[in-house]
């Protein structure tokens, strides 16, 4: 019998279902159906949840509480902790990230609570137990979602009284030098590298590495890289001359609610393989696997500019010599990630001299602020290897974990880098983005600009044209109260407006505002009724549905929690 009836009052629409069905679903999943528990549980004394308090337990959780390699193995861990939370109902189980030895949350009077944390999940091994899954939902009514790594900043792997599917043990990875996809001649054959949907990138970059070849992948770490990192777009340094993950990837092999498992590639099921290069993750069905473009190993040229961060009156002078040069930058290849007070840039198309010559304008700016700005920093090198590059300079430079996080995104086309008058504008709607932001202001400069659309993806026709990708970040410490959260979502947005009122609507799906206006067409451009067609055909019920993924229900029980 399923060790987990009594807390069978977590689930929502529990009197749709029964012991039976849980005891059912248990069985035909070998045992591998588990209480979902919010990670900090072992830190209270006082729970109105599973689990127990334990001393060694929370000195652990504590200690890995910000390293996303740790939290990555927690099912009950969200990188960004308030999508454990029911944020509308301040139900929580937090700590401090940023005093994560302060037992003040955890001390009684405060209760470890729910939340958003699906109280039952299925340690996913194969696609049998997703479609045993699918078949409880349409059983009982018992909502599903999909959690692999735990990154997601839109909270579309946490629901309240739902049965998550957890993928992130799904970790195979192999290299195929004369890869087919199959159901495809044997002309189509190319090298590919299969990954399960829980590989995270670490690991990725690590096998290429080894095989002495380059995989596309993003900044962080800890992301699945077959997961809603690439159905998503999947952006990363490399994207500007190797595309985003979505042009690279060749296949998938999906289970869909209506229980099959379906190979999507170029050749079969093409409909559901170009949703799936863009639509969004968590939506068309559940990945298992996918298999991706592997490239020859090459040598990067990498260039690094910058100034002290309290150094803010250097930061116009920065934007201005960026706005300018970034163009010319993106037709030569370059890729990479600029913060108010820093820039570094990586392309695999120029040699070490030229790429001096094209940063010229760069450096000579930071070396006129270095007789009063200790903090100056400036270098070109030539870096062997993308893995050489991912490890010396992304690694250990990841996105904030373990705290709450707000971010809203837009898309910067050419045309505001066109002209001294639209490069001026650029440069204010950044600066007043920047004043506005609690966390930071990040430009990625990851397009494809040298990838043209050939249509075979579902992403926006705007990265195509656009030269950055920004990035505004806030957010709040440990457990608050509705109105600072509330302030949090509403500061971020006004944020980004600044940028929203110079720029066309385009944003990035899977680094977007919560409450992005006009969502369909910021996301997916001219695509969304094609990509509604497919999610009806697939998912005629809307079992997977998720927050602003194609066909969601905003009035859906589902996002009770949301604010």
């Amino acid at each position: 019998m399923l060790g987990i009836v009594p807390h069978l009052a977590w689930i929502a629409v529990a009197a749709a279902s029964s012991v039976d069905h849980w005891n059912a679903l248990n069985s035909s999943v070998g045992g591998r159906l588990h209480v979902g528990i919010p990670l900090a549980r072992p830190c209270f004394e006082l729970a109105d949840t599973a689990g127990s308090t334990d001393a060694t337990q929370c000195e652990a959780i504590r200690n890995g509480w910000t390293n996303s390699l740790f939290l990555v193995d927690q099912f009950g861990a969200f990188m960004n902790t308030e999508w454990g939370s029911c944020q509308k109902t301040s139900q929580s189980c937090l700590i401090h990230g940023l005093n994560v030895s302060d037992p003040t949350p955890s001390d009684p009077p405060n209760v470890c609570e729910q939340g958003s944390v699906p109280p039952f999940y299925i340690d996913v091994q194969n696609a049998s137990d997703v479609q045993a899954a699918f078949t409880f939902s349409k059983q009982t009514g018992v909502p599903l979602v999909v959690k692999n790594t735990g990154h997601d900043y839109k909270g579309r792997n946490s629901a309240p009284g739902s049965l998550a599917l957890w993928t992130h043990n799904l970790q195979s990875i192999s290299y195929n030098a004369s890869f087919v996809p199959a159901g495809c001649p044997a002309s189509n054959v190319k090298p590919g590298v299969t990954v399960g949907a829980g590989t995270i990138i670490n690991d990725v970059v690590a096998f290429a590495e080894a095989n002495n070849i380059t995989v596309v992948t993003g900044a962080e770490t800890t992301v699945g890289i077959s997961g809603g990192w690439v159905m998503g777009g999947g952006h990363g340094a490399l994207a500007n001359t190797l595309g985003l993950g979505v042009d690279r990837v060749l296949e998938f092999k999906i289970v869909t609610p209506d229980g099959s498992f379906l190979t999507a590639n170029e050749c079969q099921n093409t409909d559901l393989f170009w949703a799936l290069r863009g639509g969004g993750g968590g939506t068309f069905g559940v990945v298992l696997e996918s298999t991706t473009l592997a490239s020859p190993k090459m040598t990067l040229q990498v260039a690094f500019a910058a100034f002290s961060p309290n150094n803010t009156n250097a930061t116009r002078g920065f934007y201005e010599v960026l706005a300018e040069n970034s163009v010319r930058w993106a037709q030569q290849g370059f890729g990479g990630y600029i913060e108010p007070f820093q820039a570094l840039y990586v392309t695999p198309v120029l040699n070490s001299s030229a790429t001096a010559d094209t940063m010229q304008p760069l450096f000579a700016y930071m070396e006129s602020l270095a007789p009063t700005d200790p903090g100056v920093q400036v270098f070109a090198t030539e870096i062997p290897s993308y893995g050489a590059f991912f490890e010396t300079f992304i690694a250990n430079s990841g996105a904030p974990v373990g705290e709450n996080a707000v971010i809203a995104s837009r898309l910067i086309p050419a045309a505001n880098f066109a002209n001294e008058t639209s490069r001026a504008s650029l440069v204010d709607a950044l600066l007043q983005t920047l004043a506005h932001v609690t966390f930071d202001l990040t430009l990625i400069a990851t397009t494809p600009f040298n990838v043209p659309d050939d249509g075979s993806t579902s992403v926006t026709e705007a990265w195509r044209t656009s030269i950055w990708h920004a990035v505004a970040e806030g957010g709040w410490d440990g457990a608050a109260p509705l109105v600072n959260e509330t302030a949090a979502y509403t500061g971020i947005s006004n944020a980004a407006d600044f940028l929203r009122a110079i720029t066309p609507d385009a944003a990035y799906q899977n680094e977007a505002d919560v409450h992005e206006p006009n969502h369909e067409v910021s996301f997916w451009g001219t695509h969304y009724p094609r990509l509604l067609e497919i999610k009806q055909k697939y998912d005629p019920d809307n079992l997977l549905m998720c927050w602003h993924c194609v066909g969601y229900d905003p009035n859906s029980p589902r996002f009770s929690c949301y604010i």
